[in-house]
């Protein structure tokens, strides 16, 4: 492929991929299959690593940072992000539209009536249609850069659709988690023994507060633009024209809103936005009520905290009373126990409800709830039933409390506390085996397509498998027996198993639901160790110094590894055929072994991804340069240790350069 070539591929791929994310994440209407774009995906990556040059800011590729940032940078807004005030009636709302039209005389304002989105308010800035910048509110004066955080969420596009875009657009708007991603997250967080986000508000500020961009990658946000900040080179003059702006854009924006003339159509609009936010894939809380007309606003004026043209109506919770009848208590994958409450049926939200959450047994110590009790529920975040409170008045006397049980109710295994949460110890638990089993077979960790739930419980409870290794050695015969099972569909299952061996170290160590080790914690792992024997024998100090591994990883992996059964469960794994290395490039050579290098500076690619090209081919790379340094690796920008491999003699190579080592396109003692 010549230069010329490579360059116009390059342009065509990435338009290709920018249409598809948009189609994927924002329009929620895929158009090709994750292996296609999965396929546009790798060959641009492998084109850029063939020409770095060829690598923009604004790249697909260039999506998830690298390195840890070591802290935010304040970021001045030029326009104040300010907040709205509330009104929690339509008598409040049409006291608003009076002062509007009282200070406009004889004008008559149009109104928009947006949804109000439950995110975080963030500004992100375009410069001739590229993203340059994103930062928080903060306080509204002063926020914090999270450019890196944002540019991981694939619904912010990195370019804008337009063909002569604007010298500057600021955009404004919401970052959020999906409604079915902050369910998940959470079952996952709990099935780890970590704390339960209250919110998806809560998860995606602490999402955004993570100075580790591959943290947030994991965690799929996404946004929402409704608000103007500064701009240059745009003709706008409503709020209505905004939004087909935003569109325009391709920058996701609010799928409906209303144009309203009077109060009446006002009251309409509210009543109606209350029914169709219900199906949004976002937490809405109310609807943003703003004057059409931007040539008003100056007229109208501010306070010191928010605009006097637009206020926010706040839909009141929605809950609902009915009793408690008993409390059950569910097992996870880790041994907590959570307990739930089963109540009297009611409808809530759009769908009836008989169970919510008590989340742990503090909880419901604080709120004093016990059997029999009348209770209040709402869905937290609009999507999961919580108990909210007890109605002590409704109390006959005849009421029990909720006692902690003292043996697991799947194995009957003395419990034992652990800070807050009630664990079961035993490592053959069934109840944990099914945990496990669901969260060794799902996608990201041994991807085993047929292994659903109903399944998972029948082989558990057939005593098929008692352990995760035991999936490698069922068959046929094992699987006709059980319902719904015929020989196409259970073939089906036994080569998706077959496949699964071959997924890779660091999915395996995911997949066995090591406490705390997460998707990121097992990659790193997996590219620092090579082999699970090596990770085994290692000790929790050895580990913890694994990059992106702290102490409480360290030691979990380690408490994990030191346990006689799971030692058997991998030996195990391993006699199945399981592959326990870490997953190389078909023919990758060890074409660096032996060289030692450095990096500075900031390069086209994370640095991670580059680190781990360079250990799968024999190097190692190194924070501090030294006399023993083989080569440093000089990015934009570069620090001290420029200064200092000049002082050592150590010799300098561009990334360029780097790529061609990688490559075997030259040697290491042939490098400039």
């Amino acid at each position: 492929m010549t230069r010329e070539d490579a360059t116009r591929r390059h342009g065509q791929l990435a338009e290709q991929i920018r249409k598809h994310d948009y189609a994927y994440y924002v329009e929620a209407k895929p158009l090709i299959s994750d292996a296609e774009y999965d396929a546009l995906y790798d060959e641009l990556r492998d084109l850029e690593r063939r020409y770095p040059d060829l690598v923009t800011t604004d790249s697909p590729t260039q999506r998830v940072g690298g390195t840890p940032l070591p802290g935010f940078s304040p970021v001045t807004h030029r326009v104040p992000m300010r907040s709205l005030d509330n009104t929690y009636s339509v008598a409040e709302l049409f006291a608003f539209v009076d002062r509007v039209e009282r200070t406009l005389a004889r004008e008559t304002p149009s109104y928009v009536v947006e949804p109000k989105i439950d995110g975080v308010s963030i500004s992100v800035v375009y410069r001739k249609g590229i993203f340059v910048q994103g930062a928080t509110r903060g306080d509204g004066e002063t926020g914090d850069e999270i450019t890196a955080n944002l540019r991981t969420i694939r619904a912010l596009p990195l370019r804008l659709a337009l063909r002569h875009p604007p010298e500057l657009l600021e955009v404004r708007g919401e970052a959020y988690l999906p409604t079915k991603v902050f369910e998940d997250l959470n079952k996952e967080r709990e099935a780890r023994g970590e704390p339960l986000f209250a919110n998806p508000r809560n998860a995606t500020a602490g999402s955004l507060k993570q100075l580790d961009p591959r943290i947030v990658a994991q965690r799929p946000l996404s946004v929402i633009f409704y608000g103007a900040g500064e701009f240059e080179g745009v003709a706008c003059e409503s709020q209505e024209r905004w939004l087909h702006l935003l569109a325009e854009a391709g920058l996701p924006s609010p799928s409906r809103y209303w144009l309203c003339r009077d109060k009446e159509d006002l009251a309409h609009a509210i009543a109606a936005l209350d029914t169709f936010r219900k199906g949004l894939p976002y937490a809405t809380d109310g609807a943003v009520v703003k004057v059409n007309e931007w040539r008003f606003y100056e007229l109208l004026g501010s306070t010191a905290k928010a605009p006097r043209w637009a206020i926010a109506y706040k839909y009141g919770a929605e809950r609902a009373r009915t009793r408690l009848l008993r409390v059950v208590f569910q097992i996870g994958r880790t041994g907590v126990i959570t307990p739930v409450a089963e109540m009297e049926p009611v409808f809530l939200a759009g769908s009836t409800v008989s169970r919510a959450t008590l989340h742990n047994f503090d909880e419901i110590k604080r709120k004093g709830v016990r059997i029999g009790d009348w209770i209040y529920i709402e869905k937290a975040g609009e999507v999961i039933p919580a108990v909210i409170e007890v109605d002590r008045s409704a109390r006959t006397g005849q009421e029990k409390e909720i006692e902690a049980p003292e043996e697991c109710p799947a194995c009957g295994t003395p419990l034992r506390w652990d800070g807050l949460f009630l664990r079961c110890p035993n490592p053959q638990c069934p109840g944990q085996l099914k945990g496990l089993i669901r969260h060794f077979a799902r996608r990201h960790a041994m991807d085993i397509e047929g292994l659903g739930e109903s399944l998972i419980h029948q082989l558990v409870d057939a005593g098929l498998i008692r352990d995760v290794a035991d999936l490698y050695h069922l068959t046929l015969a094992d699987l006709l027996p059980l319902e719904r099972m015929g020989e196409k569909s259970g073939a089906n299952l036994l080569s998706a198993i077959e496949g699964s061996k071959d997924r890779g170290l660091a999915r395996l160590l995911f997949g066995l639901g090591i406490l705390h080790v997460g998707e990121t914690a097992a990659e790193a792992l997996a590219s620092r160790f090579g082999t699970i024997e090596r990770l085994q024998n290692a000790t929790p100090e050895e580990i913890e110094r694994t990059s992106g591994v702290g102490p409480i990883i360290g030691q979990s992996v380690a408490d994990y590894f030191g346990e006689a059964f799971n030692r058997q469960r991998i030996d195990r794994l391993r006699q199945a055929g399981v592959k326990m290395e870490a997953k190389r490039p078909t023919g990758q050579k060890r074409i660096l072994q032996g060289k030692t290098f450095v990096i500075t500076g900031t390069l086209s690619q994370p640095r991670e991804e580059i680190a781990e090209r360079i250990r799968q081919a024999g190097g190692k790379l190194t924070e501090s340069v030294s006399r023993k340094t083989s080569f440093l690796v000089v990015g934009s920008e570069p620090g001290s240790k420029l200064m200092q491999a000049r002082r050592l003699g150590v010799p300098e190579i561009s990334e360029g350069d780097m790529e061609r080592l990688l490559e075997g396109q030259i040697h290491g003692d042939e490098a400039p």
